[in-house]
């Protein structure tokens, strides 16, 4: 057995996009350096595209090991010259994902808290600020933080399943969503939807996400893959330097404010979180998770 974290020896990372030389009498292994496997990352050399599929059974939450792992996968197509586009989707069934693991919120220390949001704040400020074209393939239900991921796509898609919803909903756990959460939100639909969704925390079904502007298209699931190669060609037609400079020009603004509040926010949100009576809601919700499950 080998120790977590610990790749086998005939096993080194590959960089991403570019052929790797194997020692005489090694196999060629499709290794990744992502531990706990929660990320499954796959470049297409030849368009230049990566799949990004999230693998975190049951329900793919952003739990610290997650977004680690998110920050180091994204950092590594960043890094890759042979990468202009990251098409995000779930390798879970149903799920694209839940959102941030509540368990990181319940009974921990301020050391783990200030850690955690940390780490969510990382999350958003390199995808939103990416100068990769981003595409969310939602192939499931996204909550809260899963909602989240999507909104700082590019483009999303959506599977016309009436079954699987997506929304900021974190008023009905009790808790509030930051200003960054907020200010995404509003930059995808306007004030005034995002601030009724926000106030009820709606989940809202795939075809009313469409017609509010949450998600950019609906389409049948065996087709979502299909579409989401489709728009990112077309966003991939376009000079990427004229593209990057328009997307970081509309983008600077919001990515600037939480970068000048960071610790602010971050001492905010421990706060928040330890509060008596939030911990209370997030006790209280999670054995109403459990009462499902059984």
């Amino acid at each position: 057995s080998i120790p977590p974290g610990v790749l086998p020896l005939r096993c080194q990372p590959p960089v991403w996009g570019r052929a790797t030389r194997q020692p005489p009498g090694f196999p060629l292994t499709p290794c990744r350096a992502f531990s706990n496997n929660k990320i499954q990352v796959e470049l297409d050399q030849s368009s230049g595209v990566a799949t990004m599929k999230f693998k975190s059974p049951p329900v793919n939450s952003l739990s610290l090991d997650f977004l680690t792992e998110f920050c180091i996968s994204l950092e590594k197509l960043e890094n890759d010259r042979d990468c202009r586009g990251v098409i995000f989707t779930s390798a879970v069934p149903r799920i694209f994902s839940s959102g941030l693991d509540i368990m990181e919120m319940c009974g921990k220390s301020t050391e783990h808290y200030a850690e955690f949001w940390r780490a969510v704040q990382e999350m958003w400020l390199r995808l939103y600020g990416s100068n990769m074209v981003t595409v969310a393939a939602v192939n499931g239900s996204s909550p809260a933080g899963g909602c989240l991921i999507a909104l700082t796509c590019d483009y999303r898609i959506m599977v016309e399943n009436p079954k699987f919803s997506i929304g900021l909903n974190e008023a009905q756990l009790g808790i509030v969503a930051p200003f960054w959460f907020k200010d995404t939100f509003v930059n995808t639909v306007g004030h005034r939807v995002a601030e009724r969704s926000l106030q009820l925390g709606s989940l809202h079904p795939a075809p009313e996400a469409h017609k509010l502007g949450l998600v950019d298209e609906l389409v049948p699931e065996e087709k979502l893959q299909e579409k989401a190669a489709a728009v990112m060609a077309q966003w991939l037609a376009l000079p990427d330097h004229a593209r990057q400079l328009t997307k970081s020009m509309m983008r600077k603004a919001v990515l600037d404010r939480l970068v000048a509040h960071r610790e602010e926010d971050i001492q905010n949100f421990i706060s928040f979180i330890s509060k008596e009576s939030i911990q209370k809601s997030l006790r209280m919700y999670m054995e109403m998770l459990k009462k499902k499950k059984s």
